[in-house]
């Protein structure tokens, strides 16, 4: 147990730059970042894939128009189900789950654009 909890705080500021990281303006497009509604919905409409994380319910109770659902804590073993050649722009409620989704697909390879909340998508 005291193993695991020093990793976890020996870990945590290499978490904290990549959240530093995934949050700078004008992030490489290689590697997506995070993104305001605008330019999530131009990345749509230009092709990218939008990935709602959020659970199914949340998911039937409304999303943004086109969204995929796939919940966070299912995203690496449906990642196959996601085109790589197309970027993915991931939200959900308030934004920790689709920052860690984004993280996740980034590690398999994918350009992700983690727009955070749903809130902020453009009605």
């Amino acid at each position: 147990m005291r193993v695991l909890f020093l990793c976890g705080l020996l870990s945590m500021p290499a978490l904290l730059a990549c959240e530093a990281a995934d949050m700078t303006p004008g992030a490489s497009a290689q590697t997506g970042g995070r993104v305001d509604g605008t330019r999530a919905k131009q990345l749509v409409a230009e092709g990218a894939t939008l990935l709602d994380v959020r659970s199914p319910s949340e998911f039937a109770e409304g999303h943004a128009p086109g969204a995929k659902n796939i919940p966070v804590d299912e995203v690496a073993a449906r990642a196959g189900e996601l085109d790589k050649s197309k970027p993915v722009v991931t939200y959900c409620a308030v934004g920790a789950r689709s920052r860690v989704a984004a993280a996740s697909l980034r590690a398999s390879g994918f350009t992700v654009h983690d727009l955070g909340s749903l809130s902020a998508w453009p009605r």
